[in-house]
């Protein structure tokens, strides 16, 4: 039975994939392999938080509102750096309406050990539910593999 070359290649690609195909793998990757696919870098947290701008009265936190918290909690919080995305979102309140905003998320990337940045991230979301109104903050986290 003679092999096409489409066959060959749609092996190597699901190997490759991890889809199996028939395709066996050979032997186990080499240090020298191993070395080339691990990134380089530490174990930090990555925390993401999505400030919404919709207020109750139906008017909207303002760039530069946004701004002034920025440099008056977060960046105080926060010295070494973190990242603003601007973006538009939806959600669903409290009161069951669907909510669509400008949100700001901001992704603050810090060691895993550091136990002042929990107790700033929550503050900075009081403070801002505080503020401006807000039903809630959003916190997202994840464990991520930094290097600088």
């Amino acid at each position: 039975m003679a092999v096409s070359r489409r066959m060959v290649a749609v092996a190597a690609a699901s190997a490759v994939l991890g889809l199996g195909g028939g395709v066996a793998a050979s032997a186990a990757p080499s240090t020298a392999d191993t070395a080339q696919v691990q990134s380089p870098g530490e174990i930090w947290k990555r925390t993401e938080l999505f400030f919404g701008t919709g207020k109750p009265d139906g008017t909207e936190v303002t760039d530069k509102e946004f701004a002034e918290f920025s440099d008056r909690e977060i960046t105080p919080a926060f010295p070494d750096g973190f990242t603003r995305l601007d973006g538009s979102g939806q959600w669903r309140g409290g009161s069951g309406a669907i909510v669509r905003e400008h949100t700001h998320v901001i992704v603050l990337l810090y060691p895993f050990g550091n136990r002042d940045a929990e107790r700033e991230i929550e503050e900075l979301r009081a403070d801002y539910k505080k503020q401006f109104q807000q039903e809630s903050v959003l916190r997202s986290d994840s464990v991520e593999k930094v290097s600088f």
